[in-house]
């Protein structure tokens, strides 16, 4: 858990924007946080004497939630197994030949009832399994009150990292209704509310520092960024504005430490509504899906394209029969945008894309060789994370070894612009430096270390594009970067894979 275990940075969420509408049982029991309700105590706008009446208000509905968890441990196996003190030692860990055991864990955090008949909401990391091995018992959650309840879990989106639970009480139960974050501004005052720990409820105080924070967690993460302190066991707790409205749903800290630095960030209500509202339905979360890795077009990148900085986002790879490889897509695309909607930093690609409903038509403002054209894609359903991961790749191979001298390849400098020195890529060389059949392109055999590339590439690396042209020998990528250097181009733009890693493009400086 990101907060009861002291795991601190931004992961990307996101979601549409929808409307919630929940139906309460027939009872005259109204939202904690209804119009009129605590307008005439609440604290003066701009300027609050004091948030009391306020949180008096609203305290009755934000809930602790604890889960009790059997995680299984592989023990080490005992070294003295098989000899007379094997007995003794195997009672202090060492045991059982390595064999697995069980044992129980717990974990904390906050949430609050979304209505009278139970429904809670949290985050996804609340709940969910601790560490891998781990199975999650019992989830109870507590009121202020100090009543306890057993909770069942409705449904879940590890994505976007929220979680809706369900109690049942013998009567009504004291709730707050989602406001609208969108209204939101810099500078606003919220009250963050949680019940960390079984404290019996903290109360935290600040103003919003950001809306539409992009962390680089992840291609879904929009927040809401607060100085209020949130701290471990905040998590799934609301933010509250002075109208006593949920704007956001508290989630993440940035921290070295684990303790609160005045950087929080909280899922915002706008984002989280039709998530939840999916998920007390019993329905699974369907996002769109082009099949393309991205960037995004840095300085350095859009120096190489001669496109304004920001300009969109890079694909990177298209993924084989993919919905972005049936619209045309290739690699190299700058994508601008989506349905007239601007690619930007606070609104990926993926974010934009998550948010087309699967089977829709969308349209895609694409820059191919400094030239614009638009693109028709049929949205296809994001796969679950561990699809994802699998479609991706495990990760980059760290080992620089080249065995390249047996194959009787010559190695040629590509251009002295640049600073290296390839040669073309051969199943031989590819199994060795452990790249995928399939990739194609040129090796960078050297560098030079007073260039530009030195600091940007390796030995061993494949380039499979310079400027989106495709090169297969040291001739062709001096011709490409001759072609930029005559355009006054200051760098050109590599596409490139290392290992088994996804290929990636890095701008290079023209010496």
């Amino acid at each position: 858990m990101r907060y009861a275990y002291a795991l601190t940075g931004a992961l990307l969420l996101g979601g549409t924007a929808a409307s919630l509408t929940l139906q309460n049982p027939a009872t005259a029991q109204v939202a904690q946080n209804e119009p009129g309700a605590i307008s005439a105590s609440a604290p003066r706008a701009g300027a609050p004497m004091s948030f009391a009446d306020l949180v008096a208000k609203l305290q009755p509905a934000v809930v602790n939630i604890s889960t009790t968890q059997k995680v299984t441990v592989q023990q080490s196996a005992n070294p003295f197994a098989g000899t007379p003190f094997g007995d003794l030692f195997g009672q202090f860990g060492g045991g059982g030949g390595g064999a697995p055991v069980t044992r129980e864990g717990t974990s904390l955090g906050s949430g609050f009832l979304i209505s009278a008949d139970g429904y809670v909401v949290t985050n996804n990391h609340v709940i969910a399994p601790a560490s891998r091995g781990a199975t999650v018992e019992s989830i109870t959650v507590t009121l202020q009150d100090r009543k306890e309840y057993t909770a069942k879990l409705v449904g879940r989106d590890p994505t976007s990292d929220l979680a809706v639970l369900k109690i049942t009480s013998p009567t009504p139960l004291p709730f707050v209704r989602l406001g609208d974050s969108s209204r939101a501004r810099v500078g606003d005052w919220v009250v963050a509310i949680g019940q960390p720990f079984g404290l019996g409820g903290t109360v935290t105080a600040g103003i919003v520092s950001a809306v539409h924070r992009a962390t680089g967690g992840g291609p879904f993460d929009t927040f809401i960024q607060t100085d209020a302190a949130i701290n471990q066991g905040n998590s799934g707790g609301p933010m509250f504005n002075l109208n006593g409205e949920v704007i956001g749903i508290n989630s993440q800290i940035y921290s070295q430490s684990g303790g609160n630095i005045g950087i929080g960030f909280a899922i915002p209500t706008t984002e989280a509504k039709p998530i939840i509202d999916t998920l007390v339905k019993g329905q699974a979360i369907k996002r769109g899906y082009l099949g393309v890795s991205i960037q995004a077009v840095n300085a350095d990148m859009a120096s190489a394209l001669g496109l304004p900085k920001d300009s969109g986002e890079i694909v990177g790879r298209v993924e084989p029969g993919g919905p972005g490889a049936k619209a045309g897509l290739r690699a190299g695309d700058v994508v601008t945008a989506i349905n007239g909607q601007a690619v930007t930093p606070e609104k990926t690609l993926s974010y934009l894309v998550a948010n087309a409903a699967p089977g829709s038509t969308i349209k895609l403002d694409v820059i191919r060789d400094g030239k614009r054209q638009s693109l028709n894609a049929t949205v296809g359903t994001r796969p679950s994370e561990d699809q994802m991961a699998a479609l991706t790749g495990g990760g980059g191979d760290d080992d620089d070894s080249f065995g390249g001298d047996d194959d009787g390849q010559q190695t040629a400098p590509a251009s002295s612009s640049l600073g290296i020195t390839v040669q073309p890529l051969t199943p031989q060389i590819a199994r060795s430096i452990g790249v995928d059949s399939t990739v194609q392109g040129v090796v960078v055999a050297a560098t030079d270390p007073s260039s530009d590339a030195a600091q940007k590439l390796r030995r061993g690396d494949v380039i499979s594009s310079v400027n989106s042209q495709p090169v297969r020998s040291a001739a062709e990528v001096a011709r490409v970067v001759a072609a930029a250097k005559a355009a006054g181009r200051p760098q050109v733009l590599l596409n490139v894979t290392r290992g088994r890693q996804v290929g990636g493009f890095v701008a290079v400086k023209i010496k």
